[in-house]
């Protein structure tokens, strides 16, 4: 973990840019975490001796890169982790995709079943047993000779909400194999990036906006340039 890689840091909460492929938590695989490599930043960059406390507020998707918030202290894991269940945390993301909506901007409603089995979530019929509703807003930022870009805001919160609500459109983000991708990217990732943050501080009370820069990646940074 490296400085340029802090977003946002305080007493309460640090904010880091996950990088694709990077674990937000502990699975059954054991690999190494970003919650592993955070600890040990606090406790050099504070000279911390023994344990260093991180809350876990949220997680992305391994192969999914941008803003991930930890918490420093109990105090801000309990409220942090009410502001995101109460929808007191505005999300956006940017997705590289291969096809584009129907229209330049709008909303998406869907019901959602998550396969644990296949770590995957599909589109069903409304009153499908254990169908979840999943809300979100979408924009055209822009498009290139290939792929194109879409702004995308979370009203809701499900399993692969964003990979398969697209999916079900006949949208694939790029390099997302799992939901329809013809290609992989090389690192393992997907072209969705939780792009943006912003919500009151649960202890200060002060409006926290953190925006995360883009991977380093030829296609990436195009749109980030055009989008400026």
């Amino acid at each position: 973990m490296t400085d340029d890689r802090v977003l946002y840091i305080d007493n309460h909460l640090i904010i880091v840019n996950k990088l694709p492929g990077e674990l937000t938590q502990g699975d059954e695989t054991g690999d190494r975490t970003l919650a592993d490599d955070v600890k040990d930043y606090l406790k050099a960059r504070f000279n911390k001796p023994g344990n260093v406390f991180l809350g876990i507020v949220h997680r992305l998707d391994r192969p999914t890169s941008g803003v991930v918030i930890y918490a420093r202290t109990d105090k801000a894991l309990g409220r942090m982790s009410a502001l995101f269940r109460d929808g007191g945390v505005s999300k956006t993301y940017w997705a590289v995709t291969d096809a584009l909506p129907p229209e330049q901007e709008g909303r998406l409603t869907d019901f959602l079943v998550r396969d644990s089995s296949k770590n995957k979530s599909f589109v069903v019929a409304p009153g499908t047993p254990s169908a979840r509703e999943a809300r979100l807003r979408y924009r055209v930022l822009g498009s290139s000779d290939r792929y194109h870009l879409l702004e995308i805001v979370l009203q809701t919160g499900r399993h692969h909400q964003i990979r398969a609500q697209l999916a079900h459109l006949g949208i694939h983000i790029k390099g997302d194999l799992k939901y329809g991708a013809r290609r992989s990217d090389p690192d393992g990732g997907i072209h969705l990036h939780a792009r943006r943050v912003s919500f009151v501080h649960p202890v200060s009370g002060e409006n926290v906006d953190v925006t995360a820069p883009v991977p380093d990646d030829p296609v990436w940074k195009y749109f980030e340039n055009s989008c400026r």
